[in-house]
């Protein structure tokens, strides 16, 4: 075997100073301490020949000319040293992590080249600290399966939970589903899959292929539910702008009407059809909405305009009419009969002659009227019966009856005079005042009859 011929290298004189330990993270090698101890494993002759002692005795490592037998040997022991910190440096990589398997390798591939190394130190202590570094690296690479097989069952069961909620969202009603939201949703799960992909552990293919493919599936779905959902929203707003539209235009052209009746009740059959209608998109239908109630509100604003104006005419037939229902409510209760029924037809015959009175007082004021026609009625009525056996046992009936209305006519009274409601005061005033007259009329029959 040839041996290797070095460079020459400075004499003792000139060589370095002896340096510190130098430190690798985790581990330690003191560099000259260790060079001294090198030294002790190997001789030089004086031709400049090293030799590192084993157990099998001495092996040539190589020559060192022009150099003393010292500086020789702390040539080769240095080399050996540099694998010391080789096997020190793994121990640090295993320390912080690294694979155990590289290490192995690595390890291994380093105590294959002790046989035949060309270095001068305690090439068999070397090994044995190979064999502990290889057999704390085949244990770690051992946890680290075991820990990577935990994380792969942790990461496969973190995609099956994203997978299970883009399934869940894909199954929903269409009807029923928030598209925006859940859009949004999916987007985020499908962004938690990338960075499961990018920096997780790697799945086992078919275990991968098998959630990617539900995954996607419930992403297809959704997506097809979705185009489905819109392009029949889509069909509908159409159609719904189409029938809109017809009933803009017939309201625009009833706007001008001045048949204020039979135009009114169109109005709010048109509304009906407008409420039963499917809804254009919000944009058309909000445009169509106001198009529609700008119509009514032309048509409804001269309407009430011409009520108004007729209000205004007929305040002063009111003012007359006050008078008339006055004298009538004054016949009451119900003495003579027949003067009462002469003065009765007078009072209708002006009433008549007065005129219509504004809108909101005509059901107060015929009430009014008629209640004083049926207290004459029924006094005749009364009077007629009067020799009929059954007719004061009637009378008392129809006196009770007529309590329970007052008591219902003097409630109404106290909670419209809570409520402030005026109209409403004056409406039970004054059915109040005929029920009482009547009261009052048949209570002095049924007086008679006894």
């Amino acid at each position: 075997m040839s041996t290797p011929t070095p460079k020459p290298v400075p004499r003792p004189s000139s060589l370095p100073r002896p340096q510190a330990a130098q430190t690798v993270t985790g581990t330690t090698v003191d560099h000259d301490a260790e060079v001294r101890r090198a030294v002790e494993h190997g001789r030089a002759d004086q031709e400049g020949n090293v030799f590192v002692v084993t157990a099998d005795g001495e092996r040539a490592v190589g020559q060192y000319p022009d150099a003393t037998p010292e500086e020789a040997l702390e040539y080769f022991a240095k080399k050996y040293v540099d694998l010391m910190e080789n096997a020190a440096l793994l121990r640090n990589r295993l320390s912080a992590g690294a694979p155990g398997r590289e290490i192995v390798s690595a390890a291994k591939t380093l105590q294959e080249t002790l046989p035949e190394a060309n270095v001068v130190g305690d090439l068999k202590g070397l090994s044995a600290t190979l064999d502990t570094l290889i057999s704390d690296a085949q244990a770690t690479e051992s946890k680290q399966a075991a820990r990577a097989e935990a994380a792969k069952l942790e990461a496969a069961q973190e995609r099956e939970e994203i997978v299970a909620e883009a399934e869940s969202l894909a199954k929903r009603d269409p009807s029923k589903i928030q598209w925006k939201q859940s859009g949004a949703r999916l987007r985020e799960l499908f962004g938690q899959w990338k960075d499961m992909q990018r920096s997780g552990p790697r799945l086992l293919r078919a275990v991968d292929q098998e959630l990617w493919g539900r995954f996607s599936q419930a992403r297809n779905t959704f997506e097809h539910k979705r185009k489905e959902f819109f392009s029949e929203l889509d069909k509908q707003n159409s159609e719904g702008k189409r029938i809109k539209e017809k009933l803009v235009v017939e309201a625009e052209s009833l706007s001008n009407s001045t048949d204020f009746r039979n135009v009114s009740q169109k109005y709010k059959d048109l509304m009906s059809q407008w409420k039963k209608a499917p809804r254009a998109s919000r944009k058309d239908d909000d445009a169509l909405w106001a198009r529609f109630r700008a119509a009514q509100d032309v048509f409804f604003a001269a309407r009430d305009a011409e009520n108004a104006a007729v209000d205004e005419e007929y305040k002063g037939n009111l003012v007359v009419k006050e008078e008339i229902l006055a004298r009538a409510q004054g016949l009451l209760p119900i003495g003579d009969i027949s003067v009462a029924k002469k003065e009765l037809r007078v009072i209708q015959d002006e009433w008549e002659a007065a005129g219509k009175v504004p809108r909101a007082d005509v059901s107060r004021m015929e009430n009014g009227l008629r209640e004083v026609e049926r207290a004459l009625a029924d006094a005749e009525d009364a009077e007629w019966k009067r020799s009929n056996p059954e007719t004061k046992a009637r009378t008392s009936g129809a006196l009770s009856q007529l309590d329970d209305s007052i008591a219902e006519l003097e409630q109404k009274y106290e909670k419209a005079k809570a409520g402030g409601d005026e109209k409403a005061v004056a409406d039970a005033q004054s059915a109040l005042d005929a029920r009482r007259a009547w009261r009052d009329q048949l209570a002095q029959t049924a007086a008679e009859l006894d």
